[in-house]
């Protein structure tokens, strides 16, 4: 029998035996958005689920990470008036995370990690880890595993701008969904916009000084970026890497605690 570590899987006897002390729990979060002409709505949640699923399944038996069942849905202001696009506002989507954090709480976990697969919401996760830390007292760790290092091996040249709906999404996609994927369809777009930032010293498109841009800013297809170029076996070593980073990465919460505090200095006399 092939090990259980999806949490909703469990009865509410089992979830009650698990040992809460060093347990971690995981909660992918995606979007449903749109992502150009070629490309799912379902991506970022695809991306989340699978980079979780395949991290979690290479880890020991005895690991105690548990995944919850993906948030498909997620802050998508920016792709708003382009067909199919879901978004949750800024406080629907901080209020849903604060109660999956009491929730959790109430059972008696203490460590939960979030993997987010949209790029547009890593900042409110990062806000609303530290008011769960606060309000619960639970560890919180917000990760968006497509930014561990790319493998090596990986060709970059074709991947300029690549923010949306481009060659690492579109190959990763591919690896994943390829049934899900119109290739066919696909073109670059968004980069001259893109491109025009590099005439700033400061200003960035994303980065340390960025400018909150939207969607129709930058980009008449909804790409930024260029899939055309995009290849399952290029995406499969993008997945495989961030598995792998994910995995030891959930190895190292599980065994985190914050360090104890220095005795206070003596009071001069």
């Amino acid at each position: 029998m092939s090990r259980i570590f999806h949490l909703a899987h469990l009865t509410t006897t089992d979830v009650e035996a698990i040992d809460k002390s060093d347990a971690v729990v995981v909660q992918p979060i995606g979007a449903v958005e749109q992502h150009g002409p070629h490309l799912p709505l379902i991506t970022d949640a695809m991306h989340a689920e699978v980079i979780t699923t395949t991290a979690v399944e290479s880890l020991p038996d005895d690991c105690n990470v548990w995944v919850l069942p993906t948030l498909h849905y997620g802050k998508s202001t920016e792709h708003l008036g382009r067909s199919g696009t879901i978004a949750m506002s800024a406080s629907t989507l901080m209020s849903v995370c604060l109660d999956l954090g009491e929730s959790l709480a109430a059972s008696g976990f203490r460590k939960l990690v979030f993997v987010n697969g949209h790029g547009g919401q890593p900042g409110l996760l990062d806000v609303v880890a530290r008011d769960i830390r606060h309000q619960t007292g639970l560890e919180v760790f917000p990760v968006m595993p497509m930014r561990f290092p790319s493998p090596p091996e990986v060709d970059r040249s074709h991947d300029d701008f690549d923010i949306h709906g481009g060659y690492g999404e579109t190959s990763i996609m591919m690896a994943i969904a390829p049934e899900l994927v119109r290739h066919e369809r696909a073109f670059a777009d968004g980069q001259r916009a893109a491109r025009e930032f590099a005439r700033y010293k400061h200003l960035t498109l994303e980065g340390t000084f960025p400018t909150a841009w939207l969607t129709d800013d930058i980009s008449r297809s909804g790409t930024v970026g260029d899939p055309t170029h995009a290849n399952a076996d290029v995406g499969k070593k993008i997945l495989a890497s961030a598995a792998g980073h994910l995995a030891e990465s959930l190895l190292e919460v599980r065994s985190f605690s914050f360090p104890a505090l220095d005795a206070p200095a003596a009071s001069p006399s």
